[in-house]
């Protein structure tokens, strides 16, 4: 995965927005992706495994090894799960235009337009994250299904 991915999932992750993952921002990302029962000296033993807080750089390297062979649209669906807690499969433009405009790797605002005009939100402004991912990880050329 590159870097930039990682970013946007750390952001993702990063529940308050405060630049460290702590425990309770992973308990929510474990949740989304089933692990619902983690208990509180698991999640004590992962930030643990850090040699402080939990930023950016020391994501990288904590989580590059652990996510080597994993399916990078499963990791970036995962992530984006975060954001959807009733499982809708799609979240607010809004919302996702400020997490891309303001953090890690900022989008331009030609880079939003773009973004927009190739996955258009539907009429109540909702985005369907999970096409995202796909082009994410696949390029451009979906297939109508």
């Amino acid at each position: 995965l590159p870097k930039s991915q990682f970013c946007k999932a750390f952001t993702i992750i990063d529940q308050n927005r405060d630049g460290i993952i702590s425990k309770d921002d992973l308990r929510d990302v474990l949740a989304t992706m089933g692990q619902l029962n983690v208990k509180n000296e698991e999640l004590e033993a992962m930030v643990k495994e850090a040699s402080g807080p939990i930023n950016f750089t020391v994501f990288l390297t904590m989580f590059g090894e652990k996510l080597k062979g994993a399916d990078p649209e499963d990791v970036i669906v995962s992530a984006f799960k975060v954001l959807d807690p009733e499982g809708t499969g799609s979240i607010k433009k809004e919302f996702l235009e400020e997490l891309l405009t303001t953090q890690c790797d900022r989008f331009t605002a030609e880079e939003m337009a773009n973004l927009w005009a190739a996955f258009p939100p539907d009429v109540a402004g909702n985005v369907d994250y999970k096409n995202i991912c796909y082009v994410i990880t696949h390029g451009e050329d979906k297939e109508e299904e």
